[in-house]
């Protein structure tokens, strides 16, 4: 097809919340298996394996292979195996970050690192924090996997990683370099592993600041689903706004994506349109 497009996905509030699939979530995602679009879901968590979140979703019903998952972490240890290969990293994170830079080629050590690299960590304590300025101090660089400040929980929200990297900056007068979305680094990685160009590629996510902010900055069509952290009251306070706005997943129809898509493509020229599905 001319105008066929292939799609980065968010997970939390967009195929499931709470742990609980949402409606028209396996149905979309059948839909696109079976029609062989190129996708990934797209994840600003750096604690699980690809492996990890795609045993997760198979048990949601939502049968994908490790392929289909790229995450914070994958393209943090993808972006500093090219920024310095073979190199070192003190970490303060999970299960993910560690196996994706060790699968880089990178080694984690406790002694002039290379880098320090922050990412989700549910057990993190003052001495690690304390051992991260003072090999920050020492000259190491400061590697954020994101900057979102916290994360959703079944109890509720915990820190997430940005408010970890908020403590080292302050503390240590150093920036971080951070790669997940909406940073270009996660967002064109993502699509160059589609083989596709950004006029074909669809970002769909529920976070106006991370997966729209991203998506619209590369040039990506975006679509906002209110299925998750942002509700349509919240699009007031943005001065970018998606290209569409559905409900929930369940809303999204392929072939009316591929019709805008090859409208949009026709009139490249033009303007970008945008608007709303109820």
């Amino acid at each position: 097809m001319k105008h066929q497009c292939g799609f980065l996905i968010d997970m939390d509030g967009v195929i499931y919340s709470g742990g609980q699939l949402i409606p028209g979530a396996a149905d979309f995602i059948g839909e696109l298996l079976e029609q062989d679009r190129p996708f990934r879901f797209l994840t600003n968590n750096s604690q699980r394996t690809r492996r990890d979140i795609m045993t997760r979703l198979n048990r949601l019903g939502i049968p994908v292979q490790e392929k289909h998952i790229y995450t914070c972490a994958d393209a943090t240890a993808t972006y500093l195996a090219r920024q310095k290969p073979g190199g070192t990293a003190y970490v303060i994170g999970e299960g993910g970050l560690l196996t994706a830079l060790h699968e880089q080629g990178f080694s984690v050590v406790d002694r002039d690192p290379d880098f320090v690299v922050i990412g989700e960590c549910r057990t993190f304590n003052a001495e690690m924090m304390e051992a991260a300025l003072n090999l920050l101090i020492g000259g190491a660089k400061l590697i954020a996997t994101n900057l979102d400040p916290n994360c959703p929980t079944s109890h509720g929200m915990r820190p997430g990683c940005g408010a970890l990297v908020s403590m080292l900056e302050q503390a240590s007068g150093k920036k971080a370099f951070s790669v997940g979305k909406p940073s270009p680094v996660m967002m064109r990685g993502a699509r160059k592993e589609l083989s596709l160009d950004a006029k074909r590629t669809v970002m769909i996510g529920d976070t106006m600041s991370t997966d729209i902010l991203g998506g619209h900055q590369l040039g990506y069509y975006t679509l906002l689903v209110l299925s998750g952290t942002t509700h349509s009251e919240d699009l007031a306070f943005y001065s970018y706004r998606p290209d569409m706005v559905v409900d929930s997943i369940a809303d999204i129809h392929l072939d009316m994506i591929d019709e805008w898509l090859g409208q949009s493509t026709s009139s490249s020229d033009e303007e970008s349109q945008f608007f709303e599905v109820a």
